[in-house]
């Protein structure tokens, strides 16, 4: 089954079972290794397996869910579902990065999900619960590190669940590698397109062909989300940290407020100084006593309950249930003096007005104080009830709460981001990068396929109903109209390269016309010179000139080298006797003149013609009869110096003139032509370009009748 014959609708229900069917493979696997008691979780093979064929979403989806099943009997459950949740996240990039493939990177995994349940799983519970080692799987373990080794509790459990979660990690990660393996790779394929997860992403991250991507769109939406996430999590712990501090103050002050009222209730106000003058002498003071102490020790969270009368020169205790024999405040009627942090509270407590609970941090700790006047009878302030409360609890309840707000709310926080980041892979980053990718091949591969790469923006398909879909419709339609245009100038410039090929031969034919004796020598020669060139090049000779192009520009200009002779006259072209010196001389004049008539038309034309093409025709119309030991003419180069196009030309022109029949000659036969043209091997000719002919020359001079009969009528060239 492809995924792309796969509907939407089964797509959605091919990715309902994969995640159903990895929580269901957490649960009954870690249920089994509970009732068989194997010291193992393995509680996230399902997550791995997940994160393996489908990447992040139904990673987190399967680890979350598989603690909130778990959490239905044991609600601290759900507090560990942040660990489940990022190593499915691990397990993803693992996959895209290939370590599961490889044996030391698997070890790597292993080790990165360790720390995960391990050290991190620890700290939470730490946090969480302290440490009592409990009864859990690592209980026995790090009971025995904790008697061997002398570490603290905390060390000692810390190092059992990263020792225990690395035995455990192996066996997971080994089930859920040869779990994948047994997979079939359809069902791989049918799951990476359905979540849209490369698993081999950093074999090729980006298909831009050679264009390279310096960051991706996906990686800064990635980003970008992260920040947002990161930051509203901070807002949010931080607003949540706050408000719960603020219930908890609340919380203890109503404590605190509760058991002073009770306590008042117990004592006799109106016996205050009695109390004070006799102490425990005093009718009914071991009683009152005895009630304060009922009274204090049904709240669990009252740390100190004590009866105070203040006067100016300090506190004189009227009860203090927690002072010592011999401490500071253990006897009735003496006086404890003012603490600094109470000062600016001392005018309303000597006045025995109500005054707000006081946080203070002293000697006694840091305490949550509340103080209720205890008034007698005529309803005057005689002495004030204070109950402190440990602010230690108060902190140690917000730590815990602070704990379980940051793994929930980062838990959830990871699933939404990565359904997020799906809907947005999905709907903005996969159909840009897509047309990005068909976008860069059409424009890099216009000249050699640009009927396929149409053809991949055609079988995109982009239906987003949105900007994207638009954008995608513009693009296509670019595209195709670029298309359209480049044919029709390719059709234009054919038909003008055509137009103007004509036109040169039949320029060319037109001077040669002139000249009685040449028949066809124009066009026979720029076929030899075409022979010739590709020998060579069939040879490997002159490679980094000879290629495809620089042979059709040989074949192009040949017909013009004999341009010039449009300023010789006609009694010295057609003259049947031998030339005078001084007619000779004329005659020599074709190469410099044939070298000027087309420069001035590449000065002039050079907007419009093949630059390179005018080039090659020049340099063989100027040098076609230098020799290559320096005697031609017109400039007496040698060697190398002399342009190839000229020296090839040289021996397909020199052929031609000694088997041709001239009106001041007989034609050569091809032994007496092929004898002259060896020997001016090194002399008038290249040796590599004679050597070239020599392997071809037989074959043409047998196909010259041909040639003769294909290019019908008699011109005249030399």
């Amino acid at each position: 089954m492809l995924w792309t014959s796969v509907s939407k609708s089964k797509k959605i229900l091919w990715a309902a079972g994969l995640i159903c069917v990895a929580i269901l493979i957490n649960l009954i696997l870690s249920k089994l290794v509970l009732f068989f008691e194997i010291p193992i979780y393995a509680d996230c093979i399902g997550t791995i397996i997940a994160a393996m064929l489908g990447g992040t979403l139904p990673a987190v989806l399967v680890g979350f869910c598989s603690n909130a099943i778990n959490g239905i009997s044991n609600l601290t459950t759900l507090y560990y579902g942040i660990i489940s949740i990022l190593i499915g996240v691990a397990a993803a990039l693992f996959q895209q990065n290939g370590f599961f493939r490889s044996a030391l990177k698997a070890c790597i995994a292993v080790l990165t999900f360790a720390v995960l349940g391990g050290i991190l799983g620890s700290v939470l519970t730490y946090f969480l619960y302290g440490y009592d080692f409990g009864e859990g799987i690592s209980a026995p373990f790090s009971l025995a590190i904790y008697n061997h080794f002398g570490f603290s509790k905390f060390f000692s459990q810390l190092s059992a669940d990263f020792i225990l979660d690395i035995i455990d990690k192996s066996i997971v990660v080994a089930i859920a590698i040869f779990a994948h393996r047994l997979l079939p790779l359809k069902l791989k394929h049918l799951y990476s397109h359905i979540f849209l997860f490369d698993p081999n992403l950093s074999e090729h991250p980006h298909q831009f062909g050679n264009y390279k991507i310096k960051r991706s769109l996906l990686r800064k939406v990635i980003v970008i989300v992260i920040i947002a996430e990161i930051l509203l999590g901070a807002l949010a712990s931080v607003t949540g940290f706050v408000l719960y501090r603020q219930v908890s103050v609340g919380k203890f002050t109503d404590i605190a407020h509760g058991l002073t009222e009770a306590a008042a209730v117990a004592i006799d106000a109106d016996r205050i100084d009695e109390y004070i003058a006799q102490g425990e002498n005093a009718e009914g003071y071991l009683k009152t006593e005895a009630n304060l102490y009922k009274i204090r020790n049904g709240f669990q969270q009252a740390m100190y309950l004590y009866v105070y009368k203040i006067l100016e020169d300090g506190c004189h205790v009227v009860f203090d249930l927690d002072a010592e024999d011999g401490e500071e405040g253990s006897d009735p009627g003496s006086i404890i003096p003012f603490d600094p942090s109470f000062e600016p509270y001392l005018p309303q407590l000597l006045k025995g007005e109500t005054i707000d609970p006081i946080i203070s941090d002293d000697k006694y700790g840091w305490l949550l104080t509340v103080y209720k006047p205890l008034k007698n009878s005529e309803g005057k302030t005689v002495a004030y009830v204070a109950a402190d409360i440990s602010m230690g609890e108060v902190l140690i309840d917000q730590a815990k709460f602070f704990i379980k707000l940051l793994s929930m709310f980062f838990g959830l926080s990871i699933i939404i981001m990565s359904i997020v980041l799906e809907f947005v892979n999905r709907g903005i980053v996969n159909p840009v990068n897509r047309m990005a990718s068909s976008a860069i091949h059409f424009a890099y591969n216009l000249e050699q396929s640009s009927v396929s790469s149409i053809q991949e923006l055609d079988s995109l398909s982009i239906t987003t109903e949105d900007e994207i879909e638009y954008l995608y419709k513009a693009l296509t339609k670019t595209c195709k109209d670029s298309v359209d245009f480049i044919i029709r100038l390719e059709k234009a410039a054919e038909r003008i390269t055509l137009m103007q090929d004509e036109i040169i031969i039949n320029f060319a034919e037109m001077v040669e016309a002139r000249d009685n004796s040449t028949g066809n020598h124009i066009k026979k020669t720029a076929h030899y010179v075409e022979a010739i060139a590709k020998e060579l090049q069939r040879e490997g000779k002159f490679s980094d000139v000879l290629d495809d192009a620089y042979i059709s520009k040989l074949k192009r200009s040949a017909p013009l080298h004999d341009i010039g002779k449009i300023a010789v006259s006609d009694l010295i072209l057609n003259k049947p006797g031998k030339l005078t010196d001084e007619e000779f001389d004329i005659m020599k004049s074709h190469t410099t003149e044939g070298c000027n008539i087309l420069t001035k038309i590449e000065e002039n034309a050079s907007d419009s013609m093949d630059d390179d093409y005018l080039k090659e025709a020049i340099e063989m119309a100027h040098y076609h009869h230098e020799k290559w030991d320096g005697t031609g003419y017109p400039t007496k180069i040698k060697g190398e110096a002399i342009p190839l196009s000229a020296r090839i030309m040289a021996v397909a022109d020199v052929f031609d003139a000694l088997v041709a029949e001239r009106i001041y000659k007989k034609p050569f036969s091809y032994e007496k032509a092929m004898s002259i043209i060896t020997e001016g091997a090194g002399k008038h000719f290249d040796p590599v370009v004679v050597e070239a002919f020599c392997r071809i020359s037989e074959e043409l001079y047998k196909n010259r009748t041909v040639l003769n009969h294909k290019h019908s009528g008699e011109g005249n060239a030399a």
